[in-house]
């Protein structure tokens, strides 16, 4: 399980994160929901090691790894697809699939493992060629997901993967989410699409000005009238 205890995280000495608690069960997919600015992408951040924790805990399978480098946690099992996807866009798409095995140090199986994203995404057999800024949002989106993919990550950390991407290829995109689930990979999924968030969470946790103000079963936030009124607009 991946877990963080009573998160505290600061930008200098202005507090953005107090007392966050959630965690991520193997198998499952668990959503961060709320608005801009909440803290869901800071408590990401710090699951994968690029924030620094000023108070709590992180633990994978019951091993506090807050005091390791982001580069530490990869082997571990923990990837992550930033925000605005951060591809290399003067490198070919496969190039920015293999940076994401940077840790992984046996050719054959990273091989391996890129046949097995091209699978998954079928039209990057087409586009392994093609440079990576020539995608067009939606693509480069699927690209940092599968990219995220090519470390064997047990949790894959999804931040706001419906940024930027036209409407008419989200909907594929979170296709792509639970299918990778059911592959075996638990996802925590960071998204200010709450309905498609809590469409396809099993488990979720809101965050405002950096608390936690709801948890439970997705189908029961997506039912509750904090969700609703605040988010949803009903």
């Amino acid at each position: 399980m991946l877990r963080a205890r009573s998160l505290r995280i600061c930008y200098g000495r202005v507090p953005a994160v107090h007392d966050v608690s959630l965690s991520v069960e193997p198998g499952r997919i668990e959503a961060v929901v709320g608005a801009n600015g909440a803290g869901k992408s800071t408590v990401l951040r710090a699951l994968a090691g690029l924030s620094r924790v000023a108070g709590g805990a992180v633990e994978l399978d019951g091993r506090r790894i807050d005091g390791l480098r982001a580069d530490q946690r990869v082997p571990l099992g923990l990837s992550l697809v930033p925000e605005g996807r951060h591809l290399f866009p003067k490198l070919t798409v496969e190039r920015n699939l293999e940076l994401g095995a940077f840790t992984r140090r046996d050719r054959h199986e990273v091989a391996e493992s890129l046949e097995r994203v091209v699978a998954t995404f079928p039209f990057l057999k087409e586009r392994r060629r093609q440079l990576a800024g020539t995608l067009s949002g939606g693509e480069q989106q699927m690209v940092a997901i599968a990219r995220g993919l090519m470390s064997r990550p047990r949790f894959l950390l999804l931040d706001e993967p419906s940024w930027g991407v036209a409407p008419m290829l989200v909907a594929r995109i979170f296709e792509t989410i639970q299918e990778i689930n059911r592959g075996g990979v638990a996802i925590l999924l960071v998204e200010q699409n709450v309905k498609r968030a809590l469409s396809i969470a099993h488990h979720a946790t809101v965050i405002q000005t950096g608390r936690v103000v709801a948890e439970g079963s997705a189908q029961e936030l997506l039912e509750s009238d904090l969700v609703r009124k605040a988010y949803l607009g009903l």
